[in-house]
């Protein structure tokens, strides 16, 4: 990605390479050919206050020029300033005052405008002493409003944030039992005398539980991974009175005596995730290492020693796996969701054949033109989705907007049936006669749900007049198994070039649109 920085010092280390920056408070250029803007303004050194608050009140009013001039279609990360270099000879309120109101000014940009995204300075500041923040000798000498040696640090912290901003985290958490969510074993100790609630060390594990309870109600899938027996398990869960979590907070477990390598595995399988989407947490340091060793897909953070350590160490988990910028309905409807889909494949092994079993499910599909409430939705699929993804296309809720404004059909389905609802699991954007973009959420792939949506899709343009429709299908690392689906709609390959692009086309006068008829379509 190509941003360019606006800013008023040298900050060239501070960012990844291909980044490219303004003059020193030069808002005279803005150029129009990057992905993206940041606008990256440090506290001036300034003794005299009044001087220097004036200077911090027109901030706020050169970023208004240059918002304006960026429009809504590309996304501007805006930091805000931290006071803490300052040097006032009085109490200081007016300079906090100035930094305030500057700070809030980029707030209200946020809530008004859709592609801002403020990013708190003081977040990575607050983890330095004051005398490490900013070295005097480079200042002195290039203008460095941070020091040099932090530069590795903010690099990886930023990284951090721009994946937050793109929704990229880990989907599920792997959880050891004794130790872990609560002090002692459970075999040797029993119900009551695990360590969990009243004083330490079990109000650390209290802690941690409730934690872990918030972290699933957004959207992080919970799992367990003991070597313990699950009926001793579920009952200390429902027995002690202090435990926060329970049986209902976990999407599904493996808990038994079995290898935790091979029980992983499982889980992964029935919930129809990667293994790269996965963090392992396990107090003994040989499961940790056994897993890093024959899963090195998995994430799998080391564990503290002390219980004391929990809260810190959730800390980073959120800041290394789970943080995101903002949260969706689907985000924090997940657990029940994979609950749903391990339910699912219990009952897939009661039927001999495919058909059957979809039939029993009372599948409902709708469909809907991309609007104001799943427009944030659709583009964090374009964001997250890598296997069922013709295209592979990442777009912003910005670009959707820009796009339904220059005319593009968009559309959405969210699936239910008879175990629970999916939410928004599917869409597609449409440009004039060709898909420009076509993704679902693998959650839903196996009912041939996908091609009942394309079918309805192409059903749907053909009664608004299109005749044709062009698609095409660029291959990834992690997209093989859409390499055909095209082929399965009844499209019509034209090309294919030296890297295995394939280009098609349909007449949506003589194509096959049926559907069976056990798919329950609405169209809001």
């Amino acid at each position: 990605m190509h941003y360019f920085v606006f800013r008023n010092n040298t900050i060239e280390l501070f960012f990844p390479k291909g980044f490219s920056f303004s003059g020193y408070d030069d808002i005279s250029v803005i150029p129009k050919e990057v992905d993206g803007y940041v606008w990256f303004y440090q506290l001036p050194l300034r003794f005299n206050e009044e001087t220097l608050c004036e200077e911090i009140y027109s901030f706020s009013s050169k970023l208004s020029i240059v918002l304006n001039e960026i429009g809504a279609v590309k996304p501007l990360l805006l930091f805000t300033l931290d006071d803490s270099i300052t040097f006032p000879l009085t109490n200081g309120t007016a300079i906090l005052k100035a930094v305030n109101y500057y700070n809030s000014c980029l707030l209200d940009m946020e809530k008004n405008n859709s592609n801002v995204i403020v990013l708190d300075i003081r977040e990575f500041s607050r983890l330095y002493p004051y005398e490490s923040l900013i070295d005097w000798k480079y200042w002195c000498i290039s203008q460095l409003g941070l020091n040099p040696r932090l530069s590795k640090q903010f690099i990886g912290w930023f990284n951090r944030k721009i994946e937050q901003v793109s929704l990229k985290r880990k989907k599920c958490i792997v959880l050891d039992i004794d130790n872990t969510l609560w002090g002692g074993i459970l075999g040797e100790d029993g119900i009551e005398g695990v360590k969990i609630g009243g004083d330490y060390p079990g109000k650390a594990y209290h802690m941690f539980q409730e934690a872990l309870f918030e972290l699933s109600k957004s959207g992080v899938i919970l799992s367990l991974c003991s070597k313990n027996n699950e009926d001793e398990v579920f009952e200390a869960f429902e027995k002690n009175p202090f435990m926060v979590l329970n049986k209902d907070c976990f999407a599904t477990w493996r808990i038994n005596w079995k290898d935790k390598a091979s029980n992983i595995k499982e889980i992964a399988e029935e919930l129809n995730i990667g293994l790269d989407s996965m963090v392992f947490i396990d107090d003994s340091p040989s499961e940790r290492e056994l897993i890093r060793q024959s899963l090195p897909m998995v994430a799998v953070p080391e564990f503290p020693s002390q219980p004391y350590d929990l809260i810190p160490f959730y800390k980073h988990l959120v800041e290394d796996y789970f943080r995101v910028y903002t949260l969706t309905d689907e985000d924090r409807a997940k657990t029940e969701q994979y609950k749903a889909n391990a339910l699912r494949a219990h009952a897939k092994d009661s039927f001999t054949d495919l058909e059957s079993f979809i039939k029993s499910l009372d599948i409902h599909i709708k469909i809907e033109a991309a609007n104001d409430f799943n427009i944030p939705r659709i583009a964090q699929m374009t964001q997250k989705t890598n296997q069922f993804n013709l295209t592979t296309k990442r777009y912003t809720e910005s670009d959707i907007r820009v796009f339904l404004d220059s005319g593009w059909d968009i559309y959405c389905m969210s699936v239910s049936d008879r175990f629970g609802d999916y939410g928004i699991t599917g869409c597609i954007l449409i440009n004039d006669s060709e898909i420009d973009s076509l993704l679902l959420s693998c959650r839903i792939l196996g009912k041939d749900i996908e091609l009942a949506f394309v079918k309805k899709i192409l059903e749907l343009l053909r009664d608004k007049g299109h005749n044709h429709l062009s698609a095409t299908y660029y291959p990834t690392g992690k997209n093989a198994q859409v390499k055909e689906f095209y082929d399965r709609c009844g499209f019509i390959v034209t090309s294919i070039d030296e890297s295995e692009n394939k280009a098609y086309y349909i007449d949506l006068h003589t194509a096959d649109l049926s559907i069976k008829p056990y798919y329950q379509i609405s169209i809001c």
